[in-house]
């Protein structure tokens, strides 16, 4: 989650494919949007939210309002660090200014030359932080890291200026009391006092020596999540070498070709497995090597952990101790507590009885498929041969190779495969431009326009990152650089999907596995989520951290949809479509290696809240972590999917701290909307597509998202098709 969200004046930047929004707010109680102003309305609010911000005239290149087609685009291709540096700290003083004339305003606070004002406020700076999380997640290195180290505590100070800032405060603060006396809308009210709440949980309401203390935590932990972010990333930029191709023995051959483009780009003899997971899950997979299983995932799982200087572990144990001081300097008894004010789940308890819910169900299956292994295996299973074991009795079972798959999972042809399912399900049209036509931040980038297609409307341009490099940040994600609202005149929507897959010779295909696939339709998702947007403030484009991945995490299951599959998916070499045969053994191996799956994330989960519910925070990471997975029974043959030490969602921002759960609170609503779509007969049903994207897409987080899930589904949520997705007893 990229900075520019601490900033709580000016637009909203999604990134990290979410970015949770603070507060409660009032509810029209239906879950569907409340009438939105009229044109003229919002033109007159817009007007005087303008009038009250001093005219900017930015001295710093990359602070200019984007220029060319499509309402002006990122200007990619002027950036450097050195300029990047430059506009944040104008911009920083262009936004003070902004903030300064709301809060100094002698008219007696408005709607519109407050809160409007607010949701306008730090363009400039708006557009340069978008540029920022941008070369700090996709390009990195040195000279940006050195640019992310001096900027953060800056930016963490700026924006408790904005939330310290009384007078500001105030005036909010007497829109939201008075918002019904002062005539506003439903969205107008709950816009006030979401971000009424939001101070108030910031640190509005301390004394002058409460808001210095709770600056210098602000600060500090900046400082920290930068300093985590970057010593994983140094860790993650090391491979395995292999000298011999024996030792690539089992392997596909398409993981071999990758192995030898990552030896060759770096200038290695053999073959280099990345310390990047799409690198090393293939190869735990499919190497026969045991002794070199051994040694790729030890390295991978101790990112973080090696006692050297890239050791994150004090870093994290600073981080935990200054949450836990900023939540009982702010009123609440841990961190925990205080992140999930503005959640559904809303306490860590509720949050926890989920997670107890399905862990029991999830050992009990692992038990199984380590017996299973184990009869195979003849030794007992260690983490280092539970996926390879696990392709074993994938085969003896339901005779399915992963190999098998593969051919059929070619990335060009995925990513078509995607385009088609947001077509059928929303009349999105992505067509790709020619290279060079919009400016990009790295030569590999692709770009796509997407259209309406009823209207022939441009929505917004899609810009996709495919491949790793040094400097990149591991895993996939989701950022915008312009999200969509009708305040100041809606504009095309700018959306990118970023991954990491190994980047192959000319002219080689990327043939990625299943697994990778659904990652590809769930980062989608969250673009999809974002360019269905129809929201009036820009505010109201961010949703509750546990409600954000569950667009996201439905979209995965149209991958194996037929249609899908007989349009896109086809064998890169012969062009025949996935057999009926080999798709009703994947769906009935469906529900297998479930319990690993779900002990790898839920433990991660757990240990993620136990560590913020304490009274007293750990100081030896290593130690709690292996205590907390004591206490659940963690099986020994099953590592955590993100070890503390290495734990990005956690100690590079607070974004998913103590909200790892998320994934799970919404699962539970994907697997239900699921349910909804197959029961109808028709997965892609056009009714239950509109109804989703209109109730809960476009709206955002105009509406309370449980009240929304109640007005889509006609009831809340039911937590037995989470367990039936997965194989385990409903019972």
């Amino acid at each position: 989650m990229h900075r520019r969200q601490l900033l709580i004046a000016g637009g909203s930047l999604m990134a990290l494919s979410a970015c949770a929004s603070t507060g409660s707010g009032a509810s029209t109680g239906s879950g569907a949007a409340p009438a939105a102003p009229t044109a003229m309305d919002l033109a007159e609010e817009a007007r005087i939210a303008r009038a009250v911000l001093p005219v900017a005239t930015p001295k710093a290149e990359l602070l200019q309002p984007w220029t060319g087609s499509y309402d002006g685009l990122p200007p990619f291709d002027k950036v450097t660090p050195a300029k990047l540096r430059e506009a944040m700290l104008e911009g920083i003083e262009l936004q003070r200014a902004d903030i300064a004339a709301i809060a100094n305003n002698p008219e007696a606070p408005t709607f519109a030359n407050t809160m409007a004002a607010l949701e306008l406020a730090g363009e400039p700076l708006d557009r340069a932080s978008n540029i920022y999380g941008v070369m700090t997640s996709n390009i990195g290195g040195e000279a940006y890291d050195a640019v992310d180290t001096e900027l953060s505590p800056i930016l963490s100070a700026a924006s408790d200026e904005i939330t310290f800032n009384a007078a500001l405060f105030q005036r909010v603060k007497t829109i939201a009391d008075n918002a019904d006396a002062m005539g506003l809308s439903a969205q107008q009210k709950r816009l006030a006092e979401r971000r009424r709440d939001a101070f108030i949980r910031s640190g509005a309401n301390l004394d002058a020596a409460g808001k210095a203390e709770l600056g210098r935590i602000n600060t500090a932990l900046s400082n920290a999540f930068t300093r985590f972010g970057q010593k994983v990333v140094a860790d993650e930029n090391a491979w395995t070498l292999i000298p011999n191709e024996a030792g690539l023995a089992g392997l596909p051959a398409s993981n071999k070709a990758a192995a030898a483009s990552a030896a060759r780009s770096r200038n290695l003899t053999g073959w280099a497995i990345l310390n990047t997971r799409s690198a090393v899950d293939p190869f735990l997979t499919f190497a026969d090597d045991r002794a070199l299983r051994e040694q790729v995932w030890k390295k991978f799982v101790n990112r973080g952990d090696n006692g050297d200087a890239n050791d994150t572990n004090a870093t994290i144990a600073e981080i935990v101790k200054l949450r836990d001081q900023r939540a009982k300097l702010l009123g609440y008894r841990n961190h925990a507590e205080l992140r999930m004010q503005d959640t559904m789940a809303k306490t860590p308890a509720n949050a926890q009885n989920l997670m107890d819910r399905v862990w029991a169900p999830a050992k009990a299956r692992v038990a199984e498929e380590v017996a299973d292994m184990k009869a195979i295996a003849g030794f007992d299973i260690e983490p280092w041969d539970y996926l390879y074991f696990a392709e074993k009795v994938r085969k003896a079972k339901y005779d399915l190779d992963q190999n098998q798959l593969k051919p059929y999972f070619e990335l060009n042809a995925v990513r078509a495969g995607s385009f088609a399912m947001a077509e059928r399900l929303y009349g999105f049209k992505f067509t790709k431009l020619p290279k060079g036509s919009v400016p990009t931040f790295e030569p590999d980038v692709e770009v796509y326009e997407l259209h309406d297609k009823a209207t022939g409307k441009l929505i917004g341009l899609y810009y996709t990152d495919d491949y790793a490099r040094p400097g990149k940040r591991s895993g996939a994600w989701m950022t915008t650089y312009r999200s969509f609202s009708t305040l100041d005149g809606s504009k095309v929507i700018l959306g990118s999907n970023n991954n990491n897959f190994t980047k192959p010779e000319p002219g080689e295909p990327v043939l990625i596995s299943l697994d990778d696939a659904e990652t590809l339709f769930h980062e989608f998702g969250h673009t999809l989520h974002y360019f269905s947007a129809n929201v009036t403030y820009p505010s109201f484009g961010n949703t509750p951290r546990d409600f954000v991945e569950y667009p996201s995490q439905v979209h995965e299951h149209w991958v194996l949809s037929r249609p899908i599959l007989d349009g896109y998916l086809k064998h890169y070499q012969t062009g025949e479509a996935m057999p009926q045969a080999l798709v009703d053994k994947i769906q009935a191996s469906s529900t297998f290696n479930q319990g690993y799956a779900t002990v790898s994330y839920l433990s991660s989960a757990i240990v993620d809240m136990d560590l913020h519910t304490q009274a007293t925070p750990p100081t030896d990471i290593d130690a709690f972590e292996k205590a907390s997975l004591e206490r659940i029974g963690m099986p020994r043959e099953i590592v955590m999917r993100h070890r503390l030490p290495q734990f990005n969602h956690l100690f590079t921002s607070d974004g998913y701290s103590a909200g790892y759960y998320s994934y799970l609170w919404s699962e539970t609503m994907d697997a239900d909307t699921w349910a909804y779509f197959e029961e109808s007969g028709d997965v892609f049903n056009p009714d239950i597509a509109g109804r989703f994207k209109s109730i809960m897409l476009a709206p955002g987080n105009t509406t309370d998202r449980a009240e929304a899930y109640r007005a889509f589904r006609g009831r809340d949520p039911d937590v037995a098709a989470l367990l039936k997705v997965r194989g385990f007893p409903v019972s």
